[in-house]
């Protein structure tokens, strides 16, 4: 009797603490989806096509700072269409499972239409690269304030890049001679975005500064390497004397740049390209000095958001951080060494960064956002 006791014993030790095990494993099991579902909630509303290089490496970038974090992303391409924008963003609203968090792009002017559709969603929305224009901003606020449901934004110095860019592709043509001129064709993306017209602008004020540069035709190749190709193919044959040609982004000065190659003209050397971005094969122009000024850094902009709403999802009043609208001297402009540096990078390793250092969860009120690229491309 006495070993059938003990056999007993040990039976129910051993049952009850398998039953302790299972229900700590269920436990720890529900922790962990329970966290995933509290975590804040972002939709991305990505305006370009899900092949275009600069907004794929955003994606990438927005989604390593999102990981790192602890957000909910879905990024959804609107493949260049604003109507699939729109429509994108009705369905994010009236979801039963609507996000916390709706970022998206003010391109071809979009936003005052989706911040209408999220009244009373309690999705709050999140502007990057381009924000609401002046008038479009004057229309919206109401007793001097902007509408409840736009969080704030986060824009790149769009003006300065345009200007610096100008500034830079004449320094490496070197002085010029008394009444010597040059003859410059410029390359905008889409008229009515933002981002293009402020590059515009810059490009303009440093022209204001240099009388002898000849800005011959500007077009709008609306951020299209073939558009741009077809457009430079006719303008290499009307400027023959074209020395400079500034882009406001890479696809379309690799698409003039083929142009002026087909015209017998050698980029880099009797003709001087810049371009914004930092696609590979721009970077790999940079490098074989073929394309003479590259400036990068915009596509940060909205990993740096996600650092933000981290932060607002937390308790942080952002308006105490830098103001409701702030804007980022991100821009770099890479030399042959740093493209070289930056075409090595893999963004499956390169983009983790501790996001969290850049954080002000733990800062006291009135301290203002650090964002910074310098750790990238220096591996």
């Amino acid at each position: 009797m006495s070993k059938f006791i003990c056999r007993l014993l040990a039976w129910l030790c051993l049952s009850f603490w398998a039953q302790v095990q299972a229900a700590n494993t269920v436990s720890s099991s529900t922790e962990a989806s329970l966290a995933r579902s509290t975590a804040p909630s972002v939709v991305f509303l990505n305006p370009g096509y899900s092949t275009e290089p600069f907004w794929v490496s955003y994606t990438e970038f927005m989604q390593a700072a999102a990981s790192g974090l602890g957000l909910r992303l879905r990024v959804e391409y609107a493949e260049r269409d604003p109507l699939a924008m729109i429509r994108m963003a009705r369905e994010a609203v009236t979801a039963t499972d609507r996000p916390d968090y709706l970022v998206l792009v003010n391109e071809q002017y979009v936003a005052p239409r989706i911040l209408q559709l999220a009244q009373g969603s309690g999705v709050k929305l999140f502007l990057v690269n381009n924000t609401l224009t002046s008038d479009q901003s004057r229309l919206l606020t109401e007793n001097g304030a902007p509408p409840s449901e736009l969080l704030g934004s986060l824009v790149p110095n769009d003006e300065r890049s345009g200007y610096l860019m100008l500034k830079e592709l004449l320094r490496q043509h070197g002085p010029l001679a008394p009444g010597q001129t040059l003859d410059l064709l410029a390359f905008s993306g889409k008229k009515l975005t933002p981002s293009a017209q402020l590059r515009e602008k810059g490009l303009l004020r440093a022209l204001a500064e240099h009388p002898q540069v000849r800005l011959r035709q500007l077009v709008y190749g609306e951020w299209n390497r073939e558009r741009a190709y077809e457009q430079a193919s006719q303008l290499v044959k009307r400027y023959p004397q074209t020395a400079l040609v500034w882009s406001a982004n890479d696809e379309m000065a690799l698409g003039a740049m083929q142009a002026f190659e087909e015209a017998g003209r050698q980029p880099g050397k009797d003709v001087l390209f810049s371009a914004m971005n930092s696609s590979r094969p721009a970077l790999q122009a940079r490098i074989d000095g073929r394309l003479s000024v590259l400036f990068t850094g915009h596509f940060s902009l909205g990993g740096w958001a996600m650092v933000m709403l981290h932060d607002h999802a937390l308790g942080v009043d952002l308006a105490r951080h830098g103001g409701y609208d702030q804007q980022l001297d991100l821009m770099q402009s890479l030399d042959q060494a740093r493209a070289r540096a930056w075409l090595k990078m893999n963004p499956a390793k390169d983009y983790r960064l501790d996001f969290k250092r850049f954080s002000l969860v733990s800062h006291p009120d009135g301290e203002r956002y650090a964002f910074s690229l310098d750790g990238l491309g220096r591996r």
